[in-house]
């Protein structure tokens, strides 16, 4: 499985950014999976910032509640992350991630859920 992202860039505090990541697999297989961003900044871990399930149900860590949404297109196989409001906080590098055997209700959180990563695209926030 392939994940290409994109979308990443810098930008100034307030500002937003969209982020995109495509899936190589099938549309069929694309659909049953549960898909999320999750960010590293330097001497940080790996943090999940937004999940999808199967279903469209959604999960947010707290510090991007009300500020990001994420979002599903099967039909494209890809994943957005929407930015808005975006802080210094935020500069991370985000990494789109994907789990093919998710069931229905699940949105999975933990970082060893996910089997498939993407490379990772650096967002900078300047205040």
């Amino acid at each position: 499985v392939q994940l290409q992202a994109s979308g990443g860039g810098m930008v100034q505090s307030g500002g937003s950014l969209r982020l995109a990541c495509t899936s190589s697999v099938s549309g069929y297989t694309f659909g049953r999976s549960a898909l999320a961003w999750f960010r590293q900044s330097p001497g940080k871990e790996r943090e999940v910032v937004a999940a999808i399930g199967r279903s469209g149900s959604t999960y947010y860590t707290d510090s991007v509640k009300g500020r990001f949404s994420i979002s599903r297109d099967n039909t494209k196989k890809t994943v957005y992350l929407q930015m808005n409001s975006l802080k210094s906080d935020d500069t991370a590098v985000y990494y789109c991630a994907s789990d093919s055997n998710a069931i229905l209700t699940s949105i999975p959180v933990a970082a060893g859920a996910y089997e498939s990563w993407g490379r990772g695209t650096l967002v900078t926030v300047s205040s």
